[in-house]
């Protein structure tokens, strides 16, 4: 699984020209499932988006606080191309990439488990599988990227490049 957090001042995901959702200050992560991320995988990243600390405390001391402790918003938007790789004609390949039915319901489970280990209220999202228009005002800019399990993925590219698999 693979997350890349940004911390922003403000976020939002339009879908057909209609806000869908919005956020002030927090975390916006795009959400990228890998075909053989596992429920450890969705637990991982789910402690340490919640647990990544990119704010200062209150005197002032960088990377203190996270998301939690500051009482802001997150934004979980899905994006498979996350996995994409170019082909030898630069084309994107998405094979890593876990396929669109498994896809939703994993990351249905992922926005739940995140809801429910922090504030419901303060989760928002976009709609799986859409065009998503999506719009944020980076924050330092501070962006992190977290791979639940990045050897894994390392070896699967090098299988597919390899033609292997």
């Amino acid at each position: 699984m693979r997350l890349v957090l940004q911390r922003v001042k403000s976020a939002s995901v339009r879908v057909e020209g209609k806000t869908i959702s919005s956020i002030g200050p927090g975390i916006m992560a795009l959400v990228g499932l890998h075909e053989h991320d596992t429920e450890a995988d969705l637990d991982y990243c789910c402690r340490k988006l919640l647990a990544a600390k990119l704010w200062a405390n209150e005197n002032g001391a960088q990377w203190r606080h996270g998301v939690k402790q500051k009482n802001l918003e997150v934004l979980l938007v899905s994006q498979f191309t996350l996995y994409g790789t170019l082909s030898k004609k630069n084309q994107p390949d998405y094979k890593l990439s876990m396929k669109a039915v498994q896809a939703q319901e994993m990351y249905s489970h992922f926005l739940t488990m995140v809801g429910k280990s922090y504030d419901e209220t303060k989760v928002q999202d976009g709609i799986f599988g859409a065009m998503m228009d999506v719009e944020l005002i980076n924050d330092g800019p501070v962006t992190i990227v977290i791979d639940s399990d990045p050897q894994k993925q390392v070896d699967d590219e090098e299988e597919k490049a390899d033609g292997s698999s």
